[in-house]
């Protein structure tokens, strides 16, 4: 192998992710009985629940439109987007602003706290063969005695369902 080949290899190998690259800050939040998190690089804000105006012929996951000070943002239930039984939203209950390319809201029971995971307590989510889609899970964090499921917020929806939340919030979606 000469130079060039074996920079091109040591590049191509530094932008693959791994999950040495997943330590960090993570803002955690429960749905149900189960505790997530987010890489809070990708938190813009934490709202309460506020008035969301409904928007006709969407996924049941997509409740609808929020005017965040003069902007209107899609939001969807986390809950509903996992298969999760739909909750009476409570004084608990969070609208999360996250970009994901563009700013969207999920909905979450409540917000628990900003934790900082080492890379060497974050384990690749576990292997369940092709039956099930967990590409959106990043890792598992360890903490002390519990896991939390950390999520690429980025693919809790897929292109095709961000293309129809951003479309039903009335917005011009991004090319993907």
């Amino acid at each position: 192998m000469n130079t060039n080949e074996t920079t091109q290899v040591t590049t191509a190998e530094q932008t693959k992710p791994t999950l040495n690259d997943k330590g960090g800050k993570y803002l955690t939040f429960r749905l149900a009985d189960e505790e997530y998190g987010i890489q809070i690089l990708k938190v813009r804000e934490i709202n309460g629940i506020m008035e969301i105006t409904s928007v006709p012929q969407m996924p049941m996951y997509m409740k609808g439109v929020i005017n965040l000070r003069g902007k209107v943002i899609p939001v969807i239930d986390l809950r509903l987007q996992f298969g999760l039984a739909e909750a009476e939203y409570t004084e608990q209950t969070c609208i999360i602003v996250v970009n994901v390319g563009r700013e969207i809201g999920i909905i979450v029971d409540t917000v628990s706290e900003v934790l900082d995971i080492d890379s060497e307590n974050i384990e690749a989510p576990p292997d369940v063969g092709g039956a099930v889609d967990n590409s959106f899970i990043l890792g598992m964090g360890k903490v002390g005695d519990a896991v939390k499921i950390l999520l690429d917020i980025n693919n809790v929806l897929t292109t095709d369902e961000l293309e129809t939340v951003i479309a039903g919030a009335g917005s011009s979606a991004p090319s993907f």
